[in-house]
């Protein structure tokens, strides 16, 4: 064991690892709040400031990708660390960083320099994978028929900062004016504020370090550092066929998500909605994603992961089907996308617990930053090219090019369960 490790001891009673885990899991939640705030406040605008700072509309699509190429790159070091640390210093780093990114994004909007904002959007992305890295720290000390509510548990908390964050974006900007701060770069200065108390609240609270005291827990075979590299990890899920999947289902569901709800507003502006009525669709979407949660993580955990991802499949099939078949019609577009949110909540959920129960212990933490760059990586080559489909075919293309993506994650599914070794809550 390392020296870390030595200072992290494990929970003496039942009682005293049952008090740890609600612990934990409470600190969780609470910087996944704060965590979800910051990022939808900045995300809300995120733009808007581009098209301001770059004096034209094709730019401003580059503001998300720029948040969500940082998020990718930024999640095998932060994975690293914690494999070597643990789960507090990645996650107080991580918020340290979008904090310092949300500062810089402020600096070149006050400048109008357009290649330090996307800069800026990119370290700005840290703090996604921080609240991304959380449910999974919630998982280090959940029993394994539990893990997927666990996990759940920590996504529904983002619900409550991304409904609020975008309605304060307009007072944060108002904040600013005074200081000469462009009013769109208001949100990123909050944002700023919020993800160091969010590091604050990480560097105090949460100790003992969920993935130390886990380690310690674990077997004398496992406790060895040399499963424990990256390589390691990367091998653990290829050796997995489950962990494979595991991988896969996360990757889809969430590319699929980003590329049909990131181009849905250009497509209900097509059809004559207005922004109230495209704000009430997106935030329906949302509700899906997060609000619902821990019935996903209940269900993965009494029917079994591959069901969870099964269900997942279905439920953004149905969902790629009625927007891309809506038209005109706002209603079956809205349905859509919160049935897109409840799929990709199925999917993250369901696949995440499949990956932390596929691996062994001392790998989890390198194969779980790997399925958060594979997450990542996909979602943003799929949100760039969704704009593509959109601009050269339509609406109703993309969609049925999502339904394609979800064909051999379903037949990897149906692979994976007729061979099935080492199943776990109904698999």
């Amino acid at each position: 064991m390392t020296s870390v490790e030595r200072r992290a001891a494990a929970p003496a009673t039942p009682q005293d690892l049952a008090a740890l885990r609600r612990r934990t899991s409470a600190v969780l939640i609470a910087t996944q709040i704060l965590g979800g705030l910051g990022v939808a406040t900045g995300i809300a605008l995120a733009a808007v400031l581009a098209k301001e700072v770059s004096g034209t509309e094709s730019l401003s699509g580059l503001a998300p990708t720029a948040t969500v190429a940082g998020t990718a790159v930024l999640s095998m070091p932060l994975a690293a660390l914690m494999n070597a640390r643990g789960r507090r210093p990645g996650l107080v780093l991580a918020y340290l960083i979008g904090a310092l990114g949300a500062g810089v994004s402020v600096v070149a909007a006050r400048a109008g320099s357009f290649p330090l904002l996307l800069c800026g959007l990119a370290a700005f992305g840290a703090a996604s994978s921080a609240n991304l890295q959380a449910r999974f720290a919630a998982a280090d000390l959940a029993e394994p028929e539990q893990r997927a509510r666990a996990i759940s548990l920590v996504v529904w908390a983002t619900t409550i900062g991304a409904v609020i964050g975008p309605n304060i974006a307009a007072p944060a900007g108002r904040s600013v004016t005074g200081l000469g701060i462009p009013a769109a770069a208001g949100p990123f200065l909050w944002a700023a504020g919020i993800f160091l108390l969010s590091a604050v609240v990480v560097a105090v609270l949460l100790r003992p370090d969920p993935l130390l005291t886990a380690r310690a827990l674990a077997p004398v075979e496992e406790r060895s550092p040399a499963g424990r590299s990256l390589r390691a990890g990367v091998a653990a899920v290829a050796a997995s066929p489950r962990a494979r999947l595991a991988v896969v289902a996360v990757a889809v569901a969430h590319t699929a998500m980003v590329s049909v709800m990131s181009m849905t507003p250009v497509d209900l502006e097509h059809h004559g909605a207005g922004i109230e009525l495209i704000g009430l669709v997106i935030s329906g979407h949302i509700a899906g994603m997060y609000a619902f949660a821990p019935l996903m993580g209940r269900l993965s955990d009494r029917l079994g992961r591959l069901s969870g991802i099964g269900l997942a499949v279905g439920l953004l099939a149905c969902a790629v089907f009625l927007a891309g078949t809506a038209g005109g019609r706002h209603g079956q577009t809205a349905v859509g996308l919160f049935v897109l949110g409840l799929g990709w909540s199925a999917g993250l959920v369901s696949g995440s617990a499949l990956l932390t129960d596929s691996v062994p212990q001392a790998a989890r933490a390198a194969a779980q930053g790997l399925s958060d760059l594979v997450m990542n990586a996909s979602a943003g080559i799929g949100g760039a090219a969704a704009g593509l489909v959109v601009a050269t075919a339509s609406y109703a293309w993309l969609n049925l090019f999502a339904a394609c993506l979800l064909l051999p994650l379903a037949a990897l599914a149906l692979f994976t369960r007729s061979g099935r070794t080492g199943a776990v809550a109904g698999d």
